[in-house]
């Protein structure tokens, strides 16, 4: 098999992010129009468009939550400290398998603790293992090195940032008077979840091996890298005292916000405070101590803010998707065929097919969680299969097709210089390894 001359042809088809966005929206558009019951065309396509102008903001909180975590994520990660433990962590790399292999194996178990986090580490260390094949002389497969580094948007919505698994376990959730709370136990700590964890870093972890040793190495175009060089350079401080260079000041801040989060965990009588909000407040009290003081934290947040920029001009054309798909019935359409054709035992793996091809339109895990949950709890009660089960089914569904969807892939990329359709023939290759892993897993358990 020619994976050079296979990846050659994905790279030339694959148009950027945007027009992707802009794609599946006209996409989801159209099939909404011919799926509805109108008197007219143009009946149709006025509610459709009603449904797409409804759906465009009704994202806004979520979006804040998702930028104010990605931003908090990467400004940690370009702390002086944590960048520090990436050079440690990169120094014994001296060719491109182990590049390729340490990047997924490190971003991987980045992903369960926080998906923010995750992809920005996983960028900044492909990025800091490109600036080192430079230094050194070395050869990489530098857009593999990348994809390696998005890994872990494979794994996330089973770890302790996933959004349904988080969601359900808080109280009065807007699916509460169903299914009550589901405790992050039953889910995120299940062994379903920690086996297929264990089975996604070894085989994907395996399989990028094996494209490091079949596709060809080059040295990193220094046009990627050189722009940035001084990415990790502490600011100057100046020599007068002020608050923002005060690093007694940021002291104080963080050990009441520490404080704040000691007593939530305290008084929470399960892992139920593991949420959106507590993550984003520990993210936050982190990358303020470890940045020393305002002005160095400022810094990094500005540098952070850039690197997000694509996501936030892309979610409202998905929100706008999810609209459509939401209020015209067409996430129900995707879903009650799989449902249909369901009983006990096919019911999680079809549930993680159609979340798989929902996310492609709505790559939003607590989005996408809002149109088919449900739907799919009102399936697992009618034939009798664990709920939590069919959460987790929806959680691996989501993730899978990350590695087809550019929409959180932006980031990564901004920070290593590379476009989507340079990495993006090896994330479908993981992808196809992961549907292999999930299903097993479902089936098994």
């Amino acid at each position: 098999m020619n994976f050079e001359r296979i990846l050659n042809g994905l790279k030339r088809i694959l148009p950027s992010p945007f027009s992707i966005a802009l794609i599946l929206t006209l996409v989801s558009y159209f099939l909404a129009v011919l799926l509805l019951d109108g008197e007219s065309v143009m009946s149709r396509v006025a509610e459709v468009s009603l449904y797409w102008n409804k759906g465009f903001w009704e994202l806004l909180a979520f979006a804040m939550q998702m930028m104010i975590m990605l931003v908090l994520g990467h400004t940690l990660a370009i702390s002086p400290a944590v960048s520090k433990f990436i050079d440690k962590l990169i120094s014994g790399i001296n060719f491109n398998s182990k590049a390729v292999v340490v990047t997924a194996v490190f971003t991987m178990i980045m992903a369960y603790l926080n998906w923010a986090l995750a992809l920005i580490f996983g960028a900044v260390i492909a990025r800091k293992i490109a600036e080192k094949s430079l230094q050194n002389n070395f050869k990489i497969n530098y857009p593999l090195v990348a994809a390696a580094a998005y890994s872990g948007l494979l794994v996330w919505h089973g770890g302790l940032s996933g959004s349904a698994p988080l969601k359900v376990a808080e109280q009065n959730h807007f699916l509460y008077e169903k299914i009550g709370v589901i405790p992050v136990e039953q889910t995120i700590f299940s062994t379903m979840n920690i086996v297929s964890a264990i089975a996604i870093i070894a085989f994907i972890s395996l399989g990028l091996y094996f494209l490091s040793l079949k596709t060809k190495t080059h040295i990193v175009d220094n046009e990627l890298v050189i722009d940035e060089s001084d990415f990790f350079k502490k600011s100057n401080l100046r020599k007068h005292f002020s608050i923002d260079n005060s690093a007694l000041f940021v002291k104080i801040v963080v050990f009441f916000m520490f404080v704040s989060i000691v007593t939530v965990i305290t008084k929470s009588k399960s892992l139920n405070f593991i949420n959106i909000n507590f993550i984003n407040f520990v993210l936050f009290a982190l990358a303020l101590l470890y940045h020393k003081n305002v002005k160095n934290f400022l810094s990094a947040v500005n540098k952070a803010i850039v690197g997000a920029s694509g996501i936030l001009i892309q979610f409202p054309l998905y929100a706008g998707i999810m609209g459509i798909m939401k209020y015209s019935g067409l996430s129900e359409v995707f879903t009650n065929f799989f449902i249909e054709i369901s009983n006990q035992t096919t019911l999680p793996v079809f549930t993680f097919i159609s979340a798989g091809i929902v996310n492609v339109f709505v790559p939003s895990g607590g989005g996408q969680w809002a149109v088919q949950g449900p739907v799919i709890v009102d399936a697992a009660l009618k034939l009798h299969v664990p709920v939590n089960k069919v959460i987790m089914a929806l959680a691996y569904g989501d993730e899978l097709t990350n590695m087809i969807q550019p929409f959180w892939a932006l980031p990564l990329l901004g920070i290593t210089g590379l476009k989507a359709k340079d990495i993006f023939p090896y994330t479908l290759f993981m992808m196809l390894i992961g549907t292999v892993v999930y299903i097993s897993c479902l089936l098994i358990f």
